[in-house]
């Protein structure tokens, strides 16, 4: 297959690349910048969307970016990022004389209000009580095509965990320093999944035609807190994991809205990504740690 990776040039986005050309599909990305193999989003624009039989959407700030104050400059750059690129690949597919078979967009788990106690599976409500979960029905909605000749998937992912990149990426130090521990009480949920699952996922919804609508991009052991994902990390690493990071810490280096995403989260069960028939390769959290900090 010939698929379109707009923001291909990010963590995910290298390892989808990587799995897809692994898998023999040719991968053109939709970039800022020019290059072998790529296009620009200006020439997206202006041109339309190139020959291909699938696309996808990974572009996006960085929300939890610690060098960015969240005021409303980022808050915008936020949410253009997401929706000005849905919208534009969209319209571009709409306009093709030979639209793609399959369009993806990755979006997340913010779209399900964080909880100690709900359970959320791709058929709960959400989207509407806050900045993300409003972010996430808007990018969402950007996606949607008019017709069924093309086949829309939505992937709502957790929190990425991979080697050189992702969440991990500034945890590692701490953690390496036996100084790492839980965020906040500890007893918020943590939705996750490997870079692998994800890339997984995605390869899969683009390649088997049954696969559409919604699926949450979460590994399968959704009891995990975020106390018992620090404990996992360190019993990786070989080091003890007891410091907690208090609340104010967190909300003074992320703003109160932003900290929300790691003081708080949700039980997420990927019960529709599991009725795909999609096999995850690291469904438990001890074996997907292990591997990226090998």
């Amino acid at each position: 297959m010939r698929v379109l990776v707009g923001g291909g040039t990010g963590f995910i986005g290298t390892a989808l690349t990587q799995l897809l050309k692994a898998k023999g599909h040719e991968v053109t990305l939709v970039s800022r910048q020019p290059g072998p193999g790529r296009i620009t989003w200006d020439e997206l624009a202006l041109s339309g969307l190139p020959r291909c039989d699938a696309a996808v959407n990974l572009a996006g700030e960085n929300i939890l970016n610690p060098l960015r104050r969240w005021n409303e400059d980022f808050q915008k750059e936020v949410l253009s990022s997401r929706l000005e690129t849905t919208q534009m690949l969209a319209k571009a597919i709409a306009k093709a004389p030979q639209p793609p078979q399959a369009w993806i967009l990755v979006t997340g788990v913010a779209y399900y209000q964080p909880s100690l106690t709900a359970e959320y599976d791709e058929d709960s409500s959400g989207g509407d009580f806050d900045f993300f979960s409003n972010l996430v029905t808007k990018w969402e909605a950007a996606a949607r095509l008019p017709g069924d000749s093309t086949r829309q998937v939505v992937v709502r992912s957790g929190v990425v965990l991979g080697r050189g990149g992702g969440a991990i990426g500034h945890m590692l130090l701490p953690f390496r320093l036996g100084l790492g521990g839980p965020i906040g009480t500890g007893r918020q949920f943590f939705p996750w999944i490997h870079i692998r699952d994800l890339a997984g996922i995605l390869t899969y919804a683009l390649e088997a035609n049954h696969v559409q609508g919604v699926l949450n991009g979460v590994a399968p052991a959704s009891t995990t807190t975020n106390a018992a994902f620090a404990h996992a990390l360190g019993a990786a690493l070989g080091r003890p994991a007891f410091l907690p990071l208090p609340t104010t810490v967190v909300q003074a280096v992320f703003g109160r809205e932003r900290a929300i995403m790691l003081l708080e989260g949700q039980k997420v069960i990927p019960r529709r990504t599991l009725a795909t028939g999609y096999q995850y390769s690291f469904p438990e959290l001890g074996a997907a740690l292990k591997e990226v900090v090998a």
